[in-house]
């Protein structure tokens, strides 16, 4: 059966459910469809079996093929999805072995960020739909080699940044591209928290974990639990640190609200203060965005006691020329310019994860695109990563989105690109 063909059956045999259910718009109930679409999960951490629940909560789907580097994660997920789903998808140690798999319809990529754009490219050169986590890439030229991968290839692609299924964030966009703020002068987004440390004397991995292919094309460091499994997102070589692990969603938000590609210029300044000698990105970080519309400011702190107003501590603040909006993942609120006027408080219910899948999941089944495309992901990333070089390098840097290239400056313009760890190649050819 050709692509087009099974997507065309699948589709037809799942068209009456469409106005159901919100999470199963596009998918089919077991009744109603001649088979669920094949899944496979490459990363099976934490954000790799949520994905894999989101997906079950939606419908339609039957996870055959799972892969991961650490054997114990890998057998403890298969068991939970056998107990979720009534059948156990096969195993794999390498991600090539998994996208041999027949009957595979797409794969959920969930693993730490240097293993993204190969595997990515592998599975959309073989025809598969993509569900891959953020952000998109390690660095911004594997990022643009999986957007051109993606799009010779034709397939469906959704990046998960699941905050633009938030109704409080869909509202306040509205609500903002309705003129009732007048002209935005400025936003400010953060998410301050309190990180947890663990153990950072090098030591042998545990003996379930592969850690020269975990480490993969990024430099392999000694082991130790503070950059392994979850602590990885505060290393450098890895996660890349707060604004790019989590601040991106925020980010990415503040670009779809504002209708915005990515900054002209971007300036940078923080450090580690409070985990020093423990993790390798900023503790404390506030970035200068420079947009087309407005001036974008990022701030996070990842140590301290609790916020003074912790209700703002996650999320964005818009100020306009008619008053200010703040808004979180399940909550909005409108703050009236004029003294003795009442804030507007807006709270709502939200399952974005559930959502975002979804989405995905109906776009496979009809031939066609997530809400979050490659080029969406592709520019929240790059906006974030040219946080991080003008970080590195202690200066303001300058985008020029249609080269995509730093202006004037050939160190910061290197560091779009890392060389990878022998034997693996890097995918940007330009």
């Amino acid at each position: 059966m050709t692509r087009m063909n099974r997507r065309k059956f699948i589709g037809s045999a799942v068209a009456g459910t469409l106005a159901m259910n919100p999470l199963l718009r596009g998918s089919a109930r077991a009744d109603q469809s001649p088979r669920p679409l094949k899944l496979g999960l490459i990363g099976c951490g934490g954000y790799g079996m949520a994905n894999v629940r989101a997906a079950l909560k939606v419908g339609g789907v039957e996870f055959i093929a799972l892969c991961d580097v650490d054997s114990q994660h890998l057998g403890n997920s298969a068991d939970k999805i056998a107990e979720m789903q009534n059948s156990r998808p096969k195993t794999f140690k390498h991600y090539e072995d998994l996208l041999n798999t027949p009957g595979l319809d797409a794969v959920v990529i969930a693993t730490p960020p240097q293993w993204h754009a190969l595997p990515f490219i592998t599975a959309v050169e073989r025809g598969l739909d993509v569900y891959c986590e953020k952000p998109l890439a390690y660095d911004v030229r594997e990022a643009r080699a999986m957007v051109d991968a993606a799009e010779k290839a034709g397939v469906t692609v959704q990046v998960g940044f699941q905050r633009r299924q938030s109704p409080a964030i869909q509202q306040a966009r509205d609500y903002i591209r309705q003129g009732h703020l007048g002209r935005i002068i400025q936003a400010e987004a953060q998410i301050h928290y309190t990180a947890g440390t663990k153990d950072t004397t090098p030591q042998d991995p545990p003996a379930s974990l592969d850690w020269d292919l975990w480490c993969g094309p990024a430099p392999k460091l000694p082991y130790c639990p503070q950059i392994g499994h979850v602590s990885w997102r505060l290393e450098k070589t890895t996660g890349h640190g707060h604004l790019v692990d989590w601040g991106i969603h925020l980010v990415d938000a503040t670009r779809w609200i504002l209708g915005e590609t990515t900054p002209k210029a971007v300036q940078a300044s923080g450090g580690i203060y409070y985990h020093k000698g423990k993790i390798t990105t900023p503790d404390v970080l506030s970035v200068h965005f420079e947009f087309d519309s407005c001036p974008v400011f990022w701030k996070h702190r990842i140590w301290g006691a609790a916020e003074y107003t912790p209700e703002t501590a996650n999320g964005i603040l818009f100020y306009g020329d008619n008053g200010t909006i703040f808004v979180t993942d399940r909550r909005w609120a409108i703050i009236p310019k004029d003294r003795g006027k009442e804030r507007i408080e807006h709270k709502v219910s939200a399952d974005m994860g559930a959502e975002h899948m979804a989405e995905f999941l109906g776009a496979v089944r009809s031939d066609g695109q997530g809400g979050c495309t490659m080029l969406e992901g592709y520019r929240s990333t790059t906006t974030v990563k040219l946080a991080m070089i003008a970080y590195d390098m202690g200066t303001r840097i300058t985008w020029d989105e249609a080269s995509e290239r730093i202006v004037d400056n050939p160190q910061a313009n290197a560091l779009l690109k890392r060389d990878y760890r022998a034997p693996w190649q890097h995918p940007y050819r330009g």
